[in-house]
């Protein structure tokens, strides 16, 4: 029976995808990550192994050719910057992700880091003083009649417009998506640079590329607003964490809730520690218990089908071989 490598630390033995996978013939195989792995340990967890349920692993050209029975890997979320997906290709191994699977926690959680923990409202700041014996007593401010600038018009995107509507947002966007796809007659579409001078939140919602690697750097920062506040849930890579801790500490923007940073977890030497206006969030954007299940079991039902040779949703179908599910040997 083909063997499944389950790495999401969330997926345990006798859960439902657990049983859906063993249920469609397959021998599960769960080695949760947890912090981080190198090349030989992710090498030993491969052998062996036909199809991978996995979190961030960085499945490297090195890792995939070092994994001779490998043909499919599902990623149990939206972001796969950390498989190299055409080495995948040329070896015959299928990359699927599960878009929108996570967009409504998402969603919910950029709300929250809005008005609750870091920003508008100033909550943590406060809850800090209270606990140090002060009773602090500063000004917020209220997302009504606020621009919330969105980058990137991904599934978690669109589902965070109808609840900043809600709040009395204006919301701007700026996105690479082919105009015919932008659908939102509340958000106006506005370039990069005229979406950050107007803009008092910024959101990033953007996946990583090479073109947008860096994308948030000093130049960015200087055209903000000093009042203004970034957060970010999509990928830490976005955004030069150094140019940021030298914005806040310039007071160049006001502050920064960040879900994701460019290593997980944070390192000791990261220059966000010790930066005032930083609040970082051990990335638990899409980690609901609704979102979990559901990963869980579409991505299963996604393995099952690329194992079969029927992938809904691979992200490099594109550079496949006619036949994807025919591996070469070693």
């Amino acid at each position: 029976m083909p063997r499944i490598l389950i790495t999401t630390d969330y997926l345990r033995p006798g859960d439902e995808a657990d049983r859906y996978l063993r249920k469609h013939g397959h021998t599960t195989v769960h080695a949760p990550m947890t912090g981080r792995r190198d090349t030989a340990q992710l090498v030993a967890a491969l052998e062996g192994i036909e199809g991978a349920l996995v979190a961030h692993e960085p499945l490297t050209a090195d890792v995939l050719s070092r994994a001779p029975h490998l043909r499919a890997v599902v990623r149990t979320g939206v972001g796969y910057d950390s498989i190299d997906v055409a080495t995948a290709a040329e070896l015959g191994i299928t990359v699927s992700n599960l878009p929108g699977v996570n967009a409504g926690a998402v969603a919910e959680y950029t709300i929250g880091l809005l008005l609750l923990l870091a920003t508008a409202r100033r909550l943590v700041q406060s809850a800090a003083g209270v606990a140090a014996g002060g009773w602090p007593r500063e000004d917020g401010h209220e997302l009504r009649g606020s621009t919330l600038g969105l980058i990137g018009y991904g599934a978690a995107a669109r589902a965070l417009v109808p609840l900043a509507r809600a709040f009395g947002m204006r919301v701007l966007c700026t996105t690479g998506v082919p105009r015919a796809e932008r659908t939102d007659a509340p958000v106006r579409f506005v370039e990069l640079p005229e979406l950050l001078a107007a803009s008092d939140y910024v959101s990033v919602h953007t996946a990583l590329t090479e073109r947008t690697r860096g994308l948030l750097d000093a130049s960015a920062f200087r055209r903000m607003k000093p009042t203004a506040v970034l957060v970010n849930t999509a990928r830490g890579a976005v955004v030069d964490e150094q140019a940021l801790a030298d914005a806040l500490r310039g007071g160049e923007i006001a502050a920064a809730a960040l879900d994701v940073v460019s290593e997980e977890p944070l390192p000791a030497d990261s220059p966000l520690r010790g930066a005032d206006a930083i609040t970082v969030f051990s990335h638990l954007a899409g980690q609901t218990a609704e979102a979990r299940a559901a990963a869980g079991i579409q991505g299963a039902a996604e393995l099952v089908a690329a194992l079969a040779g029927h992938p809904r949703s691979a992200v490099n179908a594109h550079l496949l071989p006619h036949t994807p599910t025919a591996r070469r040997d070693g």
